[in-house]
């Protein structure tokens, strides 16, 4: 059986890594939220703990559960050489939007620059895969 794929340049590596590494933080932050308990909540700085008491709607949750566990697996396929990575990648930025939307739309926040962040490179994730698949780096 032959490989029809071409080998990777090093930097397509090196960004495969530190996205998987973005995107663990993010499943992390999820985690974090997901698992906090009282006593955790009260033992960290004001602030942090407002964010903990905002009642988010169940798909806001669902929402970001699907765009950290999709990026995070899509990033481990491009590490992998499998192009189903594109369509993991899709829909982690499809549920980043949506919770990214209803951020903006409904939570005072100081700062948009990090959820702008976060779907710029949601995007750029996308054009990578799909680029590794034109160029026969993952099949």
């Amino acid at each position: 059986m032959t490989d029809s794929t071409n080998k990777p340049p090093v930097w397509f590596w090196i960004v495969s890594v530190v996205a998987l590494i973005w995107n663990g933080m993010g499943v992390m932050a999820y985690l974090a939220r997901a698992f906090a308990t009282d006593e955790m909540i009260a033992a960290m700085p004001e602030e942090q703990q407002a964010e903990f008491l905002v009642d988010y709607p169940a798909w806001y949750t669902a929402a970001f559960a699907i765009a950290v566990f999709a990026g995070a697996l899509g990033c481990l396929a491009l590490l992998l050489r499998k192009k189903w990575a594109y369509g993991l990648l899709v829909l982690s930025a499809i549920g980043a939007i949506v919770q990214h939307v209803y951020l903006f739309m409904n939570v005072d926040m100081p700062s948009v620059i990090m959820p702008i962040i976060i779907i710029i490179v949601c995007l750029f994730l996308i054009w990578l895969s799909k680029q590794a698949i034109a160029k026969g780096w993952i099949s």
